[in-house]
């Protein structure tokens, strides 16, 4: 089944030529079927880029998913078009009557702030609580991770050793394998990661709502989540596509800083060379599973609320 997307949202072309189903509204209007309705707080600079990764994922299920973008109200984009935004995106204000069967929030570059530093922190945080009540199940990646741990749970980002950027591919081991969200993963999986901070794996294992599922050595914890899925805490990016480190790599270099070549990425370590897909099967894995075990089989018919309705965790900080 399709991603139902809007009319013109320029990716639309993109993900046809790659022979992704997408339907556009007009079409969407004449079937009867209640999709799954999908929110995308995008906070990353390029939002077509992370439009583009996300709706791949979010292609492989046989659920027709209704995708709606959110924005930030209280922070002035510089690196997409007004227009874009103002056609395809709507802030929080007027979306916070609806209800969602899920969400992802994305990462932001933003991770050597102090989080209250963060000129759209506030808002961010109705969000937070907002989706206690609104939303099914929520996926948080990278720093959308990191900031929603701090906000949940109280814990703090640290930067890592020496200042270094987390940068490259990974390989993680599977823990908790009987979990839904991991079905079909090998014993071990790889994924991109692209940071300066963590939240250190003792204080993850030393908060006991959280499962961690996905751990490496190199890379500490990739993917942990909360209240049986309804929170999904993933601090790589699945989603990146072949070049995204390549084009970090080579940005950050002609900024003058001194990043250090992407690990386990270029053959051989030679940037000249084009790197291997190695993650694509196991994020498509993950979305899946999220949308079919913790989206599509939890949530209710009439999203007129979500089954929690009003109760919230016991260890929920901001009430």
């Amino acid at each position: 089944m399709p991603v139902k997307i809007p009319n013109e949202l320029p990716v639309k072309d993109i993900l046809e030529k790659e022979n992704i189903f997408v339907m556009d509204e007009t079409r969407a209007m004449h079937q009867d079927i209640r999709p799954i309705q999908i929110c995308i707080l995008n906070l990353m600079p390029l939002k077509e880029q992370t439009e583009l990764q996300i709706l791949r994922e979010l292609s492989n299920t046989p659920l027709q998913i209704d995708v709606t973008f959110m924005k930030t109200s209280t922070h002035e984009s510089t690196h997409t078009s007004k227009s874009h935004l103002d056609t395809f995106y709507q802030t929080f204000d007027e979306l916070r009557r609806r209800y969602f069967d899920g969400m992802i929030i994305t990462g932001a570059p933003v991770e050597l702030m102090e989080f209250e530093e963060v000129d759209y922190w506030e808002e961010l945080e109705r969000i937070f609580s907002w989706c206690n009540t609104h939303v099914t199940s929520t996926i948080y990646l990278c720093w959308g991770a990191q900031a929603a741990m701090y906000y949940y749970y109280g814990l703090p980002k640290m930067l890592l050793p020496h200042g270094e950027k987390l940068f490259g591919i990974f390989t993680h081991s599977v823990y908790n394998r009987k979990t839904p969200l991991l079905r079909g993963f090998d014993d071990v999986f790889l994924m991109p990661h692209s940071r300066y901070t963590e939240i250190r794996t003792e204080d993850i294992v030393a908060c006991e709502e959280l499962v961690i599922l996905g751990q490496s050595e190199e890379a500490g914890v990739a993917i942990c989540m909360a209240q049986n899925g309804r929170k999904i805490f993933i601090f790589g990016h699945p989603e990146y596509d072949r070049m995204q480190l390549r084009n970090e790599y080579e940005r950050d270099r002609k900024k003058g800083l001194d990043t250090a070549l992407p690990l386990h990425y270029f053959p051989d370590d030679d940037p000249g060379r084009r790197p291997l897909l190695t993650w694509r099967a196991t994020a498509n894995n993950l979305y899946t599973n999220w949308l079919n075990y913790y989206v599509y089989q939890s949530t209710p018919y009439n999203l007129d609320g979500t089954p929690w309705g009003e109760e919230l965790p016991d260890n929920y900080r901001h009430a």
